[in-house]
Protein backbone atom coordinates (compact mmCIF):
# COMPACT_ATOMS: atom_id res chain seq x y z
CA UNK A 1 0.00 0.00 0.00
CA UNK A 2 1.30 3.76 -0.69
CA UNK A 3 0.13 6.34 1.69
CA UNK A 4 0.37 9.95 1.04
CA UNK A 5 1.12 12.15 3.68
CA UNK A 6 0.82 16.24 4.42
CA UNK A 7 2.49 18.15 6.80
CA UNK A 8 2.77 21.42 8.41
CA UNK A 9 6.22 21.77 7.94
CA UNK A 10 9.09 22.10 5.19
CA UNK A 11 10.78 18.86 3.49
CA UNK A 12 12.96 18.58 6.57
CA UNK A 13 10.40 18.96 9.16
CA UNK A 14 10.16 16.61 12.07
CA UNK A 15 6.68 15.79 11.95
CA UNK A 16 7.30 14.80 8.09
CA UNK A 17 10.44 12.66 9.55
CA UNK A 18 9.03 11.13 12.74
CA UNK A 19 5.73 10.04 11.19
CA UNK A 20 7.23 8.21 7.59
CA UNK A 21 9.64 6.45 10.62
CA UNK A 22 7.32 5.40 12.74
CA UNK A 23 4.78 4.08 9.29
CA UNK A 24 7.36 2.34 8.29
CA UNK A 25 7.58 0.97 12.05
CA UNK A 26 3.91 0.03 12.03
CA UNK A 27 4.29 -1.52 8.87
CA UNK A 28 7.82 -1.87 7.06
CA UNK A 29 6.30 -2.89 3.80
CA UNK A 30 4.39 0.35 3.50
CA UNK A 31 5.41 2.89 0.85
CA UNK A 32 5.08 6.57 1.79
CA UNK A 33 5.10 9.77 -0.59
CA UNK A 34 4.95 13.15 1.38
CA UNK A 35 4.12 16.91 0.73
CA UNK A 36 5.29 19.91 2.95
CA UNK A 37 2.97 22.99 3.19
CA UNK A 38 5.17 24.56 5.78
CA UNK A 39 2.70 26.27 8.05
CA UNK A 40 -0.98 25.51 9.37
CA UNK A 41 -2.97 27.89 7.30
CA UNK A 42 -1.21 26.72 4.35
CA UNK A 43 -1.78 23.26 5.30
CA UNK A 44 -5.52 24.49 5.69
CA UNK A 45 -5.86 26.31 2.91
CA UNK A 46 -3.77 24.09 -0.02
CA UNK A 47 -3.80 20.45 1.74
CA UNK A 48 -6.59 19.51 -0.93
CA UNK A 49 -5.00 20.42 -3.98
CA UNK A 50 -2.00 18.56 -2.20
CA UNK A 51 -4.18 15.42 -1.95
CA UNK A 52 -5.19 15.80 -5.66
CA UNK A 53 -1.26 15.25 -6.32
CA UNK A 54 -0.69 12.91 -4.09
CA UNK A 55 -3.66 10.16 -5.55
CA UNK A 56 -2.34 11.33 -8.84
CA UNK A 57 0.67 9.56 -7.82
CA UNK A 58 -1.41 6.58 -7.02
CA UNK A 59 -1.14 6.68 -3.47
CA UNK A 60 -4.46 4.22 -2.16
CA UNK A 61 -4.82 7.06 0.81
CA UNK A 62 -3.78 10.35 2.16
CA UNK A 63 -3.35 11.37 6.01
CA UNK A 64 -3.03 14.70 6.41
CA UNK A 65 -1.26 15.49 10.42
CA UNK A 66 -0.98 18.62 11.76
CA UNK A 67 -0.44 20.10 15.75
CA UNK A 68 -3.73 21.41 17.59
CA UNK A 69 -1.35 23.94 18.96
CA UNK A 70 -0.38 26.62 16.98
CA UNK A 71 3.52 26.79 16.59
CA UNK A 72 3.82 30.62 15.91
CA UNK A 73 2.22 32.87 19.05
CA UNK A 74 1.04 35.36 17.08
CA UNK A 75 -1.71 33.30 15.39
CA UNK A 76 -4.84 35.31 16.11
CA UNK A 77 -7.05 32.97 17.71
CA UNK A 78 -7.21 29.68 19.58
CA UNK A 79 -6.99 26.65 17.54
CA UNK A 80 -10.39 24.89 17.01
CA UNK A 81 -10.47 21.63 15.57
CA UNK A 82 -13.77 21.82 14.25
CA UNK A 83 -13.23 24.48 12.51
CA UNK A 84 -9.80 23.83 10.94
CA UNK A 85 -11.19 19.69 9.98
CA UNK A 86 -14.28 22.11 8.51
CA UNK A 87 -11.72 24.07 6.40
CA UNK A 88 -9.38 21.24 5.70
CA UNK A 89 -12.63 19.30 4.26
CA UNK A 90 -13.97 22.65 2.14
CA UNK A 91 -10.31 22.75 0.80
CA UNK A 92 -10.45 18.66 -0.37
CA UNK A 93 -13.67 19.50 -1.80
CA UNK A 94 -12.74 22.28 -3.76
CA UNK A 95 -9.84 20.29 -5.14
CA UNK A 96 -12.40 17.73 -6.07
CA UNK A 97 -10.74 15.08 -3.67
CA UNK A 98 -13.12 12.50 -2.02
CA UNK A 99 -12.67 12.36 1.39
CA UNK A 100 -13.64 8.95 2.10
CA UNK A 101 -9.84 7.97 0.94
CA UNK A 102 -8.49 10.62 3.12
CA UNK A 103 -8.25 10.57 7.06
CA UNK A 104 -7.25 13.58 9.52
CA UNK A 105 -5.04 13.20 12.57
CA UNK A 106 -4.55 16.28 14.50
CA UNK A 107 -2.21 15.79 16.69
CA UNK A 108 -2.70 17.03 20.49
CA UNK A 109 -0.63 19.14 21.63
CA UNK A 110 2.05 18.84 19.27
CA UNK A 111 4.18 16.40 17.59
CA UNK A 112 6.28 16.66 21.14
CA UNK A 113 3.72 14.84 22.87
CA UNK A 114 4.30 11.80 21.58
CA UNK A 115 8.52 11.97 22.38
CA UNK A 116 7.58 12.67 25.58
CA UNK A 117 5.92 9.28 25.53
CA UNK A 118 8.85 7.33 25.50
CA UNK A 119 11.36 8.53 28.25
CA UNK A 120 13.45 5.59 27.45
CA UNK A 121 14.12 7.35 24.55
CA UNK A 122 14.92 10.45 25.70
CA UNK A 123 16.96 9.15 27.89
CA UNK A 124 19.14 7.09 25.22
CA UNK A 125 19.44 10.28 23.15
CA UNK A 126 20.59 12.08 26.42
CA UNK A 127 22.94 9.66 27.37
CA UNK A 128 26.22 9.11 26.84
CA UNK A 129 28.69 5.57 27.77
CA UNK A 130 30.26 7.93 30.53
CA UNK A 131 26.79 9.52 32.19
CA UNK A 132 24.05 7.27 31.89
CA UNK A 133 20.49 9.79 31.58
CA UNK A 134 17.61 8.29 32.95
CA UNK A 135 13.83 10.27 32.60
CA UNK A 136 11.21 10.19 34.66
CA UNK A 137 8.11 8.55 32.99
CA UNK A 138 5.24 11.15 31.88
CA UNK A 139 1.32 10.12 31.31
CA UNK A 140 -1.13 11.91 29.61
CA UNK A 141 1.03 13.90 27.37
CA UNK A 142 -1.17 14.72 25.03
CA UNK A 143 -2.62 16.96 28.00
CA UNK A 144 0.62 18.86 28.33
CA UNK A 145 0.17 22.06 27.74
CA UNK A 146 3.55 22.94 26.02
CA UNK A 147 5.56 19.41 25.18
CA UNK A 148 8.29 21.49 22.83
CA UNK A 149 9.02 24.09 26.25
CA UNK A 150 9.35 20.49 28.10
CA UNK A 151 11.38 18.93 26.00
CA UNK A 152 14.15 21.85 25.34
CA UNK A 153 14.05 21.86 29.27
CA UNK A 154 15.13 18.35 30.02
CA UNK A 155 17.42 18.76 27.26
CA UNK A 156 19.05 21.92 28.78
CA UNK A 157 18.92 20.42 32.28
CA UNK A 158 20.84 17.30 31.11
CA UNK A 159 23.11 18.77 28.11
CA UNK A 160 23.45 22.26 28.54
CA UNK A 161 21.56 23.04 25.17
CA UNK A 162 18.32 23.44 23.50
CA UNK A 163 15.84 21.16 22.56
CA UNK A 164 15.88 21.38 18.32
CA UNK A 165 13.07 19.77 16.15
CA UNK A 166 14.48 18.77 12.80
CA UNK A 167 17.69 16.94 14.33
CA UNK A 168 16.26 15.40 17.76
CA UNK A 169 12.97 14.36 16.41
CA UNK A 170 14.01 11.71 14.92
CA UNK A 171 16.88 10.46 16.97
CA UNK A 172 13.91 10.31 19.44
CA UNK A 173 11.69 8.57 17.99
CA UNK A 174 14.78 5.78 16.43
CA UNK A 175 15.68 5.25 20.11
CA UNK A 176 12.52 3.79 21.01
CA UNK A 177 12.99 0.58 21.83
CA UNK A 178 9.50 -0.43 21.16
CA UNK A 179 5.72 1.64 20.60
CA UNK A 180 4.44 0.36 23.55
CA UNK A 181 4.61 3.81 25.23
CA UNK A 182 3.34 5.15 22.47
CA UNK A 183 0.63 3.18 21.37
CA UNK A 184 -1.19 4.56 24.83
CA UNK A 185 -1.40 7.94 23.35
CA UNK A 186 -4.91 8.66 21.41
CA UNK A 187 -3.70 10.37 18.47
CA UNK A 188 -0.84 8.54 17.57
CA UNK A 189 -3.11 5.17 18.25
CA UNK A 190 -5.58 7.14 15.38
CA UNK A 191 -2.09 8.14 12.90
CA UNK A 192 -1.73 4.06 13.15
CA UNK A 193 -5.03 3.02 11.87
CA UNK A 194 -5.06 5.34 9.74
CA UNK A 195 -2.14 4.63 7.82
CA UNK A 196 -1.90 0.97 7.93
CA UNK A 197 -5.19 -0.15 9.74
CA UNK A 198 -3.31 -1.30 12.61
CA UNK A 199 -5.10 -1.46 15.81
CA UNK A 200 -2.04 -0.92 18.48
Amino acid sequence: MKVGMIFECGPGGADKTVCIHLAKRIDPGIQTEARTLDDKPNLIANCGSAAAELFKDGCDRVVIVWDSRPAWPDMESKPCLKKERRAIYDSLRGANVQSERVYLVCIMQELEAWLLADERAIGAVLSSPAHPVAIHRRRKVDQIPNPKSVLNNIFKEHKGRRYVDRIHAEQIVKAMPDLNRLRRVKTFHRFALKVADVEL
